[in-house]
């Protein structure tokens, strides 16, 4: 029998029983931010009381069965055969789990979990790809994923929607979901951890930084040529890159051919506290992506009281504030996200104002209050109220 889940901030009076299904676990070698936000909600559930079970891919010497932040975690296949075993997979946890609800994180293929279960159902959307499929795939796969996407709606037609920004929400109203159906719930930020620190000075000369994966559909190519354009008129800035991903072998020859060698610094994987230095010393992280859920790099800079210049785009547009907690430019404009960097290298004043709303504006963001507003909207769901 269903139990309702307790007011936020306190635990259950039984065990609330959450299902949920999502393409990787925290510790998968391909997790990215998608796994964050999914972990930093559901290990606070799991703190509060509640049973939380993932279905989840694995990969080679994974454990079948692992506990990860409070969470159980169950791995089937890999990254390229959890599609075909997923459903199979979370029917299986349906019946061995006995769930009050389930939930999919959608943020690679959807597996239309909805339709092998008539338990209660929440569908977590960090972003859909859409057209942006075909910046990264080959045809046939970005084709195959702009294809499983346009079923949504009857797929999913009696999920409770869990949007992580009002762009995702947009786009899934363009694409015939109710709106009643939809929660829009921020992704939170550690600004205890993510914090600026007086003793890690902006470097000199100025630098500016990606971090996130190295994947084609990023648009780290256009920060790149923005920094040679902006070379034309300051030789001495530079760019980090930290991250990796199919997309550096691209990149690396793309700085080589502009003769960029010395100034585009590539750093790989980065440990926590070195991203913290990269994070506090740059005068701008740099997000120029076509498209986003939301950007939690942009929030993990802000609170270390570090603006962003990204692109004007969907879920970008939410997580930066133009003007106040950095700038937005038009995706793809590199004389545009030249200027501003040019402008900002030029102001440390400016980069300082930037850097203290934005900080002001990533204190307003918490995982606790994100696992809070989840809390309540999963006890919605369970009610028969899926969404605002």
């Amino acid at each position: 029998m269903a139990c309702s889940i307790a007011s936020p901030g306190r635990s259950a009076g039984c065990n609330v029983r959450i299902l949920v299904a999502n393409w990787n676990d925290l510790r998968n070698p391909h997790a990215g931010g998608a796994e964050v936000h999914l972990f930093e909600i559901f290990r606070r559930l799991a703190a509060r009381g509640h049973l939380v079970h993932l279905v989840c891919s694995g990969w080679r010497g994974a454990a079948h069965r692992d506990t990860v932040d409070g969470i159980e975690v169950e791995r089937h296949g890999d990254r390229w055969t959890f599609a075909l075993q997923g459903r199979h997979a979370v029917r299986d946890a349906v019946r061995a789990v006995r769930p009050d609800i389930v939930v999919e994180d959608i943020n690679k293929l959807p597996l239309f979990l909805a339709e092998v279960t008539d338990r209660p159902f929440c569908a977590i959307v960090p972003h859909l790809f859409g057209e942006t499929a075909f910046q990264e795939a080959k045809w046939p796969v970005a084709s195959l994923v702009w294809l499983a996407e346009r079923p949504l709606p009857r797929g999913y037609r009696r999920a409770g929607w869990h949007a992580i920004s009002e762009s995702t929400r947009d786009d899934l109203l363009r694409r015939g979901v109710a709106r009643s159906r939809i929660r829009v719930i921020h992704p939170g930020v550690d600004s205890a951890h993510f914090a600026p620190d007086p003793a890690t000075p902006r470097s000199d000369p100025p630098s500016f930084l990606y971090v996130g994966r190295l994947k084609r559909y990023k648009g780290v190519e256009y920060a790149v040529r923005a920094l040679a354009r902006a070379h034309a008129a300051r030789p001495d800035l530079a760019l980090d890159i930290a991250g990796n991903g199919d997309y550096r072998v691209d990149l690396e020859r793309l700085v080589r051919e502009l003769g960029l060698d010395g100034s585009v610094r590539f750093h790989g994987f980065v440990a926590e506290q070195e991203k913290l230095r990269l994070l506090r010393s740059t005068w701008a992280n740099i997000f120029p992506s076509p498209k986003e859920g939301w950007g939690i790099t942009v929030i993990e800079a802000a609170a270390c009281g570090t603006p962003s210049i990204a692109s004007d785009s969907p879920g970008l547009r939410d997580s930066v504030r133009d003007g106040q907690t950095g700038y937005l430019v038009p995706h793809g404009d590199i004389e545009a996200l030249a200027t501003r960097m040019l402008e900002l290298a030029e102001s440390p004043e400016q980069v300082a104002t930037l850097g203290r709303q934005a900080r002001a504006h990533a204190e307003t963001l918490s995982w606790d209050a994100a696992a809070d507003a989840t809390e309540r909207h999963l006890a919605d769901i369970i009610a028969g109220f899926p969404g605002d």
